[in-house]
């Protein structure tokens, strides 16, 4: 069952890998990989116990994802110590632009689901 789930993950990111060099270079394979998979699990309306039991193997694991980057920061510290309000400029303005795009979208959602409740 495992291998089934992660062969649809792997399948996944090799049909992104191939939308990216044939059509859309901008975005990374792996990403158009992940869209094309939200998109089919929203269209399935749920995840499988194959696909959830190979995501729930590989979370153990993602951990040592953080390890590189903490490197990269301790190797590149001086440079990035001389770029850091442009740094901590783009955090806060990513982070005052998503939790407004997350705000508008629990309102909407939640009076989605006020209509649903108020039509049952």
């Amino acid at each position: 069952m495992l291998l089934r789930g992660l062969t649809w993950l792997v399948l996944f990111q090799l049909l992104g890998t191939a939308i990216n060099h044939l059509l859309l270079p901008i975005l990374p394979g792996p990403i158009v990989g992940l869209l094309l998979l939200l998109i089919f699990l929203v269209a399935r309306g749920e995840v499988g116990e194959p696909l959830n039991l190979a995501a729930s193997s590989l979370l153990r694991y993602l951990p040592l994802l953080l390890v590189p980057p903490a490197v990269g920061v301790m190797v590149y510290a001086a440079d990035i110590a001389a770029d850091f309000w442009a740094i901590v400029g783009a955090l806060v303005l990513s982070l005052v632009i998503s939790m407004a795009f997350v705000g508008v979208l629990m309102q909407r959602l939640v009076k989605r689901h006020g209509h649903r409740e108020g039509s049952q």
